[in-house]
């Protein structure tokens, strides 16, 4: 009785200390943190002529507010990389990105932002819906949805109601390559966004 009661203490500290080899050879992995953000080739100055553009906070589309690196897999899944994620959740980063862009295109005489005191003519929502790698397409996505509203009437009015998508080559599977094609699809978003804004003047 004693002996076994031995052994089974045996077998169990054993087995204690070969699944704590295990964990001490697994590898660390170092998570990595990617900026978030694109800057337009030029900057214009402000237009002085110009309408006031009031940008309303980007919302976020199902799935997107997670910080990880986005995949879509080939079985229709979406992989979240928790080890590689952006600094800021998507829909902040594209955001101020979009800020950035439309700022320095020397359409409007000032962009604003939520809470401002300056009264905006045109207002602008938008909702960022797709932000992902699709290594299957060797391509990455990006794209959201855009509404003007026009705010000098007594009645608030849709000026432009539209939804917009880039794309742009992926390399492969690995993070930096999706980091740098993301970017690049949203570079196009932001300039195809002015330029959809552009037209209505």
């Amino acid at each position: 009785m004693k002996r076994s009661l031995i052994d089974r203490r045996w077998l169990i500290s054993g087995a204690l200390a070969l699944a704590g080899c295990g964990l001490s050879e697994r590898p660390y992995l170092q998570k990595r943190v990617w900026p978030l953000a694109v800057q337009r080739p030029d900057m214009r100055a402000p237009n002085p002529r110009g309408r006031t553009l009031l940008i309303r906070t980007m919302q976020s589309g199902p799935g997107l507010e997670a910080r990880g690196l986005q995949s879509l897999q080939a079985d229709g899944s979406v992989r979240v990389d928790f080890y590689e994620e952006w600094a800021v959740p998507p829909a902040l980063g594209v955001e101020g990105s979009l800020r950035q862009w439309l700022a320095g295109s020397g359409l409007f005489a000032a962009i604003l932002a939520p809470g401002s005191r300056m009264e905006a003519d045109w207002v602008l929502e938008t909702t960022l819906t797709a932000f992902i790698a699709e290594p299957t397409q060797h391509r990455a996505r990006a794209a959201m949805t855009v509404v003007v509203l026009d705010q000098r009437t007594a009645g608030t009015r849709v000026l432009m109601q539209r939804a917009l998508t880039a794309e742009a080559p992926l390399a492969h599977a690995e993070a930096p390559a999706i980091v740098a094609a993301l970017l690049h699809a949203l570079a196009a978003l932001l300039a195809q966004t002015e330029q959809a804004v552009a037209g209505m003047r």
